[in-house]
């Protein structure tokens, strides 16, 4: 196995290995789970292996998720499909820098991303490494977000087009959830700037220290969230993949965001994911 760096700042690709080979192999998948750490996104070419074979791997990571929405593969619970055909609607979830069910209480630990079918061109997705976004901020916003933390909604997201009755009902099955703006990584102690497209609101801005009177809070509040959200767009933090039939991605969804990039006509597009539940954030 060859490691190649893609960026400075977050990727790497493994070149002639064979993903399936460490289900069974514990050094190969120790080695695996420390490159992951370290460049927060791994790719890889020429991956042909099973949908079992798929989720086998994925779950040496740990238990696989469902989607409330997306759903799963129905022999393969946990392999979520994200099908698109040029008879779909265009998608307004996916094309945002967002960290995967940052709405739930505990989001994902990361996911494998598998491509079955994809554009001749276009369709790419990016990652963005936002241990470096938060290490880069300047000291006083550092100062000034200390502590802050922010609600996260599934509701205001996937639930915005649904008719209200069904969205209340989704919002009372996944409530809104409460994390810092700054997470701690639970692995490498690095720490994370943890807000993004399903970010709506602090929830404890509203202080003597930074509110003097009223007006301080809005728009100072959403001023400063719009700030932090932003970091993602910077793209010394990047790092941009070209899917083809069989590439693989997997990344540590606790400290990168993602955006997937809808350059393309109505075509088939055809991704398999399979997420890994993960830890609350601190």
């Amino acid at each position: 196995m060859r490691i190649e760096q893609l960026t400075c700042s977050i990727g790497a690709e493994l070149v002639g290995f064979n993903l399936a080979t460490a289900i069974n192999d514990d050094g190969l998948f120790a080695e695996i789970r420390n490159l992951l750490l370290e460049h927060k996104v791994l790719f890889l070419r020429d991956q042909d292996f099973s949908r079992a074979e798929h989720v086998a791997f994925a779950e040496r990571f740990g238990a696989l998720e469902d989607h409330p929405v997306a759903g799963s593969h129905p022999d393969h619970p946990g392999l979520v499909q994200i099908y698109k055909s040029p008879e779909s609607p265009a998608d307004r979830y996916e094309n945002a820098w967002h960290s995967d069910a940052s709405w739930r209480e505990v989001p994902p630990f990361g996911s494998v991303l598998r491509c079955v079918e994809c554009p001749p061109v276009g369709g790419d997705t990016m990652w963005a490494n936002m241990g470096l976004a938060y290490a880069n901020l300047p000291a006083h916003i550092k100062a000034q977000i200390e502590g802050l933390r922010a609600r996260h909604s599934i509701e205001a997201s996937f639930g915005a087009a649904m008719p209200i009755e069904k969205r209340l009902a989704l919002k009372a099955q996944f409530p809104d959830a409460e994390h810092p703006v700054v997470r701690t990584h639970p692995e490498t102690g690095e720490k994370i700037l943890y807000v993004n497209a399903f970010t709506t609101h602090f929830t404890n801005f509203h202080t003597p220290e930074r509110v003097r009177f009223g007006q301080d809070a809005n728009p100072g509040a959403g001023d400063l969230l719009r700030y932090l959200i932003s970091q993602a767009n910077i793209p010394e933090y990047q790092v941009r993949w070209r899917w083809k039939p069989n590439s693989v991605a997997i990344w540590d969804n606790r400290a990168t965001q993602h955006y997937a990039v809808m350059d393309y006509p109505a075509c088939h597009r055809k991704m398999e994911r399979a997420g890994i539940i993960g830890d609350k954030p601190y």
